[in-house]
Protein backbone atom coordinates (compact mmCIF):
# COMPACT_ATOMS: atom_id res chain seq x y z
CA UNK A 1 0.00 0.00 0.00
CA UNK A 2 2.59 2.58 1.11
CA UNK A 3 0.83 5.93 0.56
CA UNK A 4 -2.83 6.93 0.28
CA UNK A 5 -3.62 10.32 -1.20
CA UNK A 6 -6.31 12.30 0.56
CA UNK A 7 -7.61 15.81 0.90
CA UNK A 8 -6.18 16.08 4.40
CA UNK A 9 -2.69 14.93 3.40
CA UNK A 10 -0.98 11.63 2.71
CA UNK A 11 -1.66 8.57 4.84
CA UNK A 12 1.37 6.31 5.11
CA UNK A 13 1.56 2.70 6.09
CA UNK A 14 4.08 1.66 8.72
CA UNK A 15 5.10 -0.09 11.92
CA UNK A 16 6.53 1.37 15.11
CA UNK A 17 9.97 -0.07 15.76
CA UNK A 18 10.63 1.68 19.04
CA UNK A 19 8.97 4.21 21.33
CA UNK A 20 10.15 6.13 24.34
CA UNK A 21 8.71 8.87 26.54
CA UNK A 22 9.35 12.44 25.46
CA UNK A 23 8.96 15.10 28.11
CA UNK A 24 5.85 14.73 30.27
CA UNK A 25 3.07 13.84 27.84
CA UNK A 26 4.57 12.83 24.49
CA UNK A 27 6.26 9.90 22.74
CA UNK A 28 9.29 9.72 20.47
CA UNK A 29 8.66 7.09 17.79
CA UNK A 30 10.93 5.27 15.36
CA UNK A 31 8.69 4.18 12.47
CA UNK A 32 9.43 1.87 9.52
CA UNK A 33 7.57 2.61 6.29
CA UNK A 34 7.82 1.03 2.82
CA UNK A 35 8.28 4.26 0.84
CA UNK A 36 10.25 6.48 3.23
CA UNK A 37 12.23 3.91 5.19
CA UNK A 38 12.87 4.68 8.84
CA UNK A 39 11.53 7.98 10.15
CA UNK A 40 11.40 9.66 13.56
CA UNK A 41 8.09 11.11 14.74
CA UNK A 42 6.96 13.03 17.79
CA UNK A 43 3.49 12.08 19.08
CA UNK A 44 2.55 15.05 21.22
CA UNK A 45 0.24 14.67 24.18
CA UNK A 46 -0.62 10.99 23.66
CA UNK A 47 0.43 9.98 27.16
CA UNK A 48 -2.34 12.04 28.73
CA UNK A 49 -5.06 9.84 30.23
CA UNK A 50 -7.75 11.38 28.02
CA UNK A 51 -5.99 10.56 24.76
CA UNK A 52 -6.57 7.15 23.15
CA UNK A 53 -3.60 7.15 20.79
CA UNK A 54 -1.07 5.82 23.27
CA UNK A 55 -2.52 2.29 23.25
CA UNK A 56 -2.51 2.18 19.45
CA UNK A 57 1.10 3.32 19.07
CA UNK A 58 2.68 -0.05 19.84
CA UNK A 59 5.12 -2.36 18.04
CA UNK A 60 3.66 -5.03 15.72
CA UNK A 61 0.52 -2.97 15.04
CA UNK A 62 0.07 -2.20 11.31
CA UNK A 63 -0.78 1.49 11.12
CA UNK A 64 -1.91 4.19 8.74
CA UNK A 65 -0.39 7.51 9.83
CA UNK A 66 -0.33 11.14 8.87
CA UNK A 67 2.38 13.50 10.04
CA UNK A 68 3.76 16.95 9.38
CA UNK A 69 7.34 17.06 8.17
CA UNK A 70 9.67 19.16 10.32
CA UNK A 71 13.26 18.50 9.34
CA UNK A 72 14.45 15.09 10.53
CA UNK A 73 11.67 14.89 13.12
CA UNK A 74 8.03 14.79 12.02
CA UNK A 75 5.01 15.64 14.15
CA UNK A 76 2.39 12.88 14.14
CA UNK A 77 -1.09 14.19 13.32
CA UNK A 78 -3.14 11.02 13.54
CA UNK A 79 -2.84 7.23 13.36
CA UNK A 80 -5.33 4.45 12.68
CA UNK A 81 -5.07 0.68 12.81
CA UNK A 82 -4.57 -0.76 9.35
CA UNK A 83 -5.22 -4.31 10.56
CA UNK A 84 -5.29 -6.28 13.79
CA UNK A 85 -2.14 -6.18 15.90
CA UNK A 86 0.02 -9.23 15.23
CA UNK A 87 -0.18 -11.62 18.16
CA UNK A 88 3.36 -12.44 19.27
CA UNK A 89 3.93 -14.28 22.53
CA UNK A 90 6.79 -16.00 24.34
CA UNK A 91 9.98 -16.46 22.29
CA UNK A 92 8.26 -15.08 19.15
CA UNK A 93 7.61 -11.77 20.94
CA UNK A 94 11.25 -11.30 21.86
CA UNK A 95 12.30 -12.31 18.35
CA UNK A 96 10.03 -9.53 17.10
CA UNK A 97 11.78 -7.06 19.40
CA UNK A 98 15.08 -8.33 17.99
CA UNK A 99 14.00 -7.62 14.41
CA UNK A 100 12.86 -4.14 15.43
CA UNK A 101 16.17 -3.39 17.10
CA UNK A 102 18.15 -4.56 14.06
CA UNK A 103 16.17 -2.17 11.87
CA UNK A 104 16.53 0.67 14.37
CA UNK A 105 20.29 0.20 14.65
CA UNK A 106 21.30 -0.66 11.08
CA UNK A 107 18.99 1.39 8.85
CA UNK A 108 19.67 5.00 7.97
CA UNK A 109 16.75 7.39 8.23
CA UNK A 110 14.84 8.32 5.07
CA UNK A 111 16.41 5.46 3.09
CA UNK A 112 13.52 3.48 1.52
CA UNK A 113 13.65 -0.32 1.46
CA UNK A 114 10.26 -1.53 0.17
CA UNK A 115 11.55 -5.07 -0.33
CA UNK A 116 12.86 -5.21 3.22
CA UNK A 117 9.53 -3.83 4.48
CA UNK A 118 7.73 -6.74 2.79
CA UNK A 119 10.24 -9.17 4.30
CA UNK A 120 9.61 -7.63 7.72
CA UNK A 121 5.84 -8.03 7.35
CA UNK A 122 6.26 -11.65 6.25
CA UNK A 123 8.64 -12.33 9.15
CA UNK A 124 6.22 -10.92 11.73
CA UNK A 125 3.42 -12.98 10.20
CA UNK A 126 5.57 -16.13 10.36
CA UNK A 127 6.48 -15.45 13.99
CA UNK A 128 2.83 -14.90 14.90
CA UNK A 129 1.89 -18.22 13.29
CA UNK A 130 4.50 -20.17 15.25
CA UNK A 131 6.80 -20.96 12.33
CA UNK A 132 10.43 -21.98 12.95
CA UNK A 133 12.05 -19.05 14.74
CA UNK A 134 15.62 -19.72 13.63
CA UNK A 135 14.74 -19.94 9.95
CA UNK A 136 12.74 -16.73 10.22
CA UNK A 137 15.54 -14.78 11.92
CA UNK A 138 18.35 -16.01 9.68
CA UNK A 139 16.43 -15.28 6.47
CA UNK A 140 15.59 -11.79 7.69
CA UNK A 141 19.20 -11.10 8.70
CA UNK A 142 20.47 -12.17 5.26
CA UNK A 143 17.91 -9.92 3.53
CA UNK A 144 18.78 -7.00 5.81
CA UNK A 145 22.48 -7.25 4.96
CA UNK A 146 21.65 -7.31 1.25
CA UNK A 147 19.45 -4.22 1.58
CA UNK A 148 21.99 -2.09 3.44
CA UNK A 149 24.79 -2.86 1.01
CA UNK A 150 26.60 -5.71 2.78
CA UNK A 151 25.09 -8.67 0.98
CA UNK A 152 26.54 -12.00 2.03
CA UNK A 153 28.58 -14.02 -0.45
CA UNK A 154 27.35 -17.56 -0.01
CA UNK A 155 28.04 -19.55 -3.17
CA UNK A 156 31.66 -18.77 -4.11
CA UNK A 157 35.00 -17.47 -2.89
CA UNK A 158 35.64 -13.95 -4.13
CA UNK A 159 39.43 -14.31 -4.09
CA UNK A 160 39.55 -17.19 -6.55
CA UNK A 161 35.99 -17.32 -7.87
CA UNK A 162 35.68 -21.00 -6.99
CA UNK A 163 32.30 -22.43 -6.04
CA UNK A 164 31.63 -23.22 -2.40
CA UNK A 165 32.05 -26.95 -1.73
CA UNK A 166 29.44 -28.37 0.68
CA UNK A 167 31.91 -30.63 2.50
CA UNK A 168 34.74 -28.07 2.72
CA UNK A 169 35.51 -25.83 5.71
CA UNK A 170 35.68 -22.03 5.58
CA UNK A 171 36.21 -18.90 7.59
CA UNK A 172 34.17 -15.82 6.74
CA UNK A 173 35.75 -12.40 6.43
CA UNK A 174 33.19 -9.58 6.90
CA UNK A 175 34.54 -7.62 3.94
CA UNK A 176 35.72 -10.44 1.66
CA UNK A 177 33.31 -13.32 2.18
CA UNK A 178 34.13 -17.02 2.56
CA UNK A 179 37.75 -18.17 2.48
CA UNK A 180 38.52 -21.86 2.34
CA UNK A 181 40.37 -22.99 5.44
CA UNK A 182 40.76 -26.58 6.61
CA UNK A 183 40.77 -25.31 10.21
CA UNK A 184 37.64 -23.20 9.73
CA UNK A 185 34.43 -23.94 11.68
CA UNK A 186 32.04 -22.92 8.91
CA UNK A 187 31.00 -25.63 6.44
CA UNK A 188 30.16 -24.97 2.82
CA UNK A 189 26.88 -26.78 3.39
CA UNK A 190 25.82 -24.00 5.77
CA UNK A 191 26.68 -21.24 3.28
CA UNK A 192 24.69 -22.95 0.55
CA UNK A 193 21.76 -23.63 2.88
CA UNK A 194 21.63 -19.92 3.76
CA UNK A 195 21.65 -18.98 0.08
CA UNK A 196 18.66 -21.29 -0.46
CA UNK A 197 16.92 -20.27 2.79
CA UNK A 198 16.75 -23.89 3.92
CA UNK A 199 18.24 -24.48 7.37
CA UNK A 200 17.25 -28.09 7.86
CA UNK A 201 19.84 -29.58 10.22
CA UNK A 202 21.01 -28.64 13.74
CA UNK A 203 24.60 -28.15 12.53
CA UNK A 204 23.53 -25.79 9.75
CA UNK A 205 21.31 -23.79 12.11
CA UNK A 206 24.05 -23.53 14.72
CA UNK A 207 26.69 -22.40 12.23
CA UNK A 208 24.33 -19.98 10.49
CA UNK A 209 23.51 -18.34 13.81
CA UNK A 210 27.19 -18.02 14.71
CA UNK A 211 28.00 -16.53 11.31
CA UNK A 212 25.18 -13.98 11.28
CA UNK A 213 25.71 -13.03 14.91
CA UNK A 214 29.38 -12.30 14.24
CA UNK A 215 28.59 -10.21 11.16
CA UNK A 216 25.93 -8.21 13.01
CA UNK A 217 28.31 -7.55 15.90
CA UNK A 218 30.91 -6.39 13.38
CA UNK A 219 28.49 -3.88 11.85
CA UNK A 220 27.40 -2.67 15.28
CA UNK A 221 31.06 -2.09 16.21
CA UNK A 222 30.71 -3.74 19.59
CA UNK A 223 27.44 -2.08 20.64
CA UNK A 224 25.30 -4.65 22.46
CA UNK A 225 21.74 -5.43 21.38
CA UNK A 226 19.29 -4.95 24.25
CA UNK A 227 16.86 -7.46 22.75
CA UNK A 228 19.40 -10.28 23.14
CA UNK A 229 19.78 -9.55 26.86
CA UNK A 230 16.00 -9.25 27.21
CA UNK A 231 15.52 -12.67 25.60
CA UNK A 232 18.02 -14.28 27.96
CA UNK A 233 16.47 -12.58 31.00
CA UNK A 234 12.84 -13.39 30.18
CA UNK A 235 13.24 -16.79 28.52
CA UNK A 236 16.25 -18.10 30.47
CA UNK A 237 18.19 -19.01 27.33
CA UNK A 238 19.99 -17.50 24.36
CA UNK A 239 17.91 -16.14 21.52
CA UNK A 240 17.39 -18.40 18.45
Amino acid sequence: MGTIQGSGGDWREGFILHRRPWRETSLWLEVFTPDLGKVALLAKGVRRSNRGGNGLLQPFQPLLMRWREKGDLGNLITAEALDHRLHLTGPALYCGFYLNELLSRLLERHDPHPGLYREYCQSLSALSQGEALENCLRCFEVRLFAEIGYGLILDHEVEYGTAVVPTACYRYHPERGPIRDDKGWLHGQTLLALSQRRLETPVVRREAKRLLRGLIDHRLEGRALKSRALFRKRMGKHEP
